[in-house]
């Protein structure tokens, strides 16, 4: 009888858990919308005449290369390049310059020193055209072989600090990712105890070089939580330099009895990147009933989407399970200029409920204009709803070209709330929302998701995911891009740290051997965890010994493969490939959805990024 009862206080608590998650009455506002009746919209117009970007320079790297003999240097392939660009690296080492290519490069973006010099050494490269004129030379990257390693380090002035969250973006305009990071890397969920502890988050910004800048308290008036402080770093009023956006709060904002912030002003704050001096302040989208009790109120995110095509607005976002708003700012020199405000009360039906944990933005629709994903829902650039599944909140969802074998993008989705009509997980059309495939049965509480080619026999992204077992169902799922199923339960791929590393087009996870418990043990032991990079379909190891936890993916720098940025206490370490590689592409960073990933990755819940295109074998 004991346990029989124990039985049933366990599945209670089961069903309390996903009822707290998923609040019944939400369900209210299920139902798809893909023609809104909404009133017209004009369209949005920003400051700039053409579309600011990011004047990346070459990019150059180096690393040991694989059999630790030589160095494996490598380098950007630009979007302004040529299609028949070559390139030279060139070698100095105590005051003598050599050519180290025979005939310039023209199949892949790097090259291996197999005769490296000791001591300091200088490399560089020089671009040239079809007729081997030179067309640039790059920045001159200075190693020494001795103490040379696969990744590069950032120390933290706080030498026991480990960050919580990373943005990258380019603060000086010498064409090089920097670094802006929150820490410590502790958090406050609106559904968790609040804090009375005095403990406030910091921004922090380091140069390339690690060089620090700044460092800001965000003091009392914003909780210590993702979802209290949301931060993203680009160059929004276009002078080549990168500044900060983020919500704060006085000084003077006190935090209730509970530990909460249930009062007072807030704002959407611009920072100079390069000194964290606000230089323009406007209202955050404002508290009220609509949202839900505190729990629903204290959901907020901040983003940037092209809306004209040519001008990167700021997005302030507040609203995940009821009400759901956003504010879209043109940031002209210091002053914040509003655009629109998108409020899903007012379209027509009413669009709640569909907000997820990230967002990102791309041209969905061909306009040249971006639109914006919020989770189950797509809003126009003009401020008004472009769909809406009504499936309510994702807890994952990939804009990308799954299936190449479709025209356009694809949005897969993977469902927190129960669903019985086989949609929990499932792919639309990025442009109209019309259902593409679903699942085809019932799932409870579908918790993470993703899309990666690992297998090359299937055509199209992979598509998988997992159940989160508070909702009383630990199944997980994979499917191919038609929706079709590959298998269920056994050898399901982590959803979480894939990247393009090795030579080939099929992404690897970096893959952690330890449970979260033996992780948290061996940090608090001061022994950091040590994980690989592995190709899922066979196992196989591309990388070894990669230590720290995992804050960002991106293909900051060399090649278009990519990096990935790692904590430590009081460093942050940025590994990057020595693999040779098999073929060249532009660097996945002046694709505009991959970019727009990578931007957001500071806010929210992460997600890999994926860039607008397939990318696949």
């Amino acid at each position: 009888m004991k346990k029989i009862w124990q039985l049933a206080a366990i599945a209670t608590a089961i069903v309390t858990q996903g009822l707290q998650a998923q609040d019944l009455r939400e369900r209210n506002y299920y139902f798809e919308t893909l023609n809104p009746g909404h009133e017209p919209k004009p369209l949005v117009e920003g400051y700039a005449t053409s579309r600011v970007t990011e004047n990346l320079n070459r990019g150059l790297a180096a690393s040991p290369s694989v059999d630790g003999k030589g160095i494996h240097i490598s380098w950007r392939l630009l979007s302004t390049d040529p299609s028949n660009v070559s390139f030279h690296v060139y070698r100095m080492t105590d005051g003598k310059q050599q050519r180290l290519t025979r005939k310039a490069i023209r199949e892949v973006c790097d090259f291996t020193d197999l005769s490296p010099r000791n001591g300091q050494t200088q490399y560089w490269i020089t671009a040239l055209d079809a007729k081997g004129k030179v067309l640039d030379t790059s920045e001159k990257l200075t190693i020494d072989k001795a103490t040379l390693t696969n990744y590069r380090t950032i120390k933290l002035r706080d030498p026991k600090m480990r960050v919580g969250k990373v943005a990258v973006a380019d603060l000086n305009g010498d064409g090089t990712y920097d670094f802006i990071i929150r820490t410590p890397d502790s958090n406050v969920d609106p559904g968790m105890s609040g804090t009375l502890d005095g403990r406030t988050y910091q921004i922090e910004a380091y140069l390339s070089d690690g060089t620090f800048l700044w460092s800001k308290d965000l003091g009392q008036g914003i909780e210590p939580g993702v979802w209290y402080s949301p931060f993203i770093a680009y160059d929004f009023n276009g002078d080549g330099k990168a500044e900060v956006a983020l919500k704060t709060a006085p000084e003077t904002t006190r935090r209730n009895e509970k530990g909460r912030v249930d009062s007072g002003e807030e704002y959407l704050s611009v920072w100079d990147g390069m000194t964290g001096n606000e230089i323009a302040r406007v209202d955050w989208p404002e508290r009220n009933d609509r949202y839900g009790n505190l729990v629903r109120k204290n959901r907020n995110q901040i983003g940037m989407a092209y809306l004209d095509g040519k001008t990167p607005y700021i997005l302030a976002c507040r609203g995940t399970y009821k009400l759901m708003v956003v504010d879209a700012w043109d940031l002209r020199g210091n002053k914040l200029v509003r655009a629109w405000r998108w409020d899903g009360d007012e379209e027509n039906p009413i669009i709640r409920s569909m907000g997820a944990h990230s967002l990102v933005s791309g041209d969905v629709d061909n306009d040249g204009r971006d639109e914006i994903l919020l989770g189950s829902c797509m809003i126009d650039d003009n401020g008004t709803a472009l769909w809406s599944t009504g499936l309510g909140h994702p807890d994952k969802a990939y804009l990308t070209d799954i299936n190449p074998n479709r025209p356009g993008m694809e949005v897969y989705l993977c469902l927190e709330p129960f669903h019985t009509n086989g949609r929990g997980v499932c792919m639309v059309d990025a442009c109209t929302g019309e259902q593409v495939w679903n699942i085809g049965h019932e799932t409870k509480h579908v918790g993470n998701g993703m899309v990666a080619d690992f297998d090359p026999s299937r055509p199209g992204l992979e598509c998988f995911a997992t159940e989160d077992s508070k909702g009383g169902s630990s199944d997980k799922y994979l499917l191919t891009a038609n929706g079709e199923y590959i298998r269920r339960n056994e050898n399901i791929p982590p959803c979480g740290g894939w990247v393009w590393w090795d030579g080939d087009l099929s992404r690897e996870v970096i893959h952690n051997p330890y449970s979260r418990e033996e992780i948290m043990e061996r940090w608090r032991n001061g022994q950091p965890t040590t994980q690989h990079i592995v190709k899922w379909a066979d196992k196989s190891s591309v990388a070894e010994g990669i230590e720290g936890s995992l804050q960002l993916i991106g293909d900051l720098y060399g090649d278009w493969r990519e990096e990935f940025v790692m904590s430590l206490p009081g460093e942050l370490r940025i590994y990057t490939t020595n693999i040779p590689a098999r073929d060249r592409r532009v660097t996945l960073m002046q694709d505009a959805i991959y970019r727009s990933y990578v931007a957001h990755r500071s806010m929210g819940y992460p997600q890999a990024p994926v860039p607008s295109y397939y990318l696949g074998e």
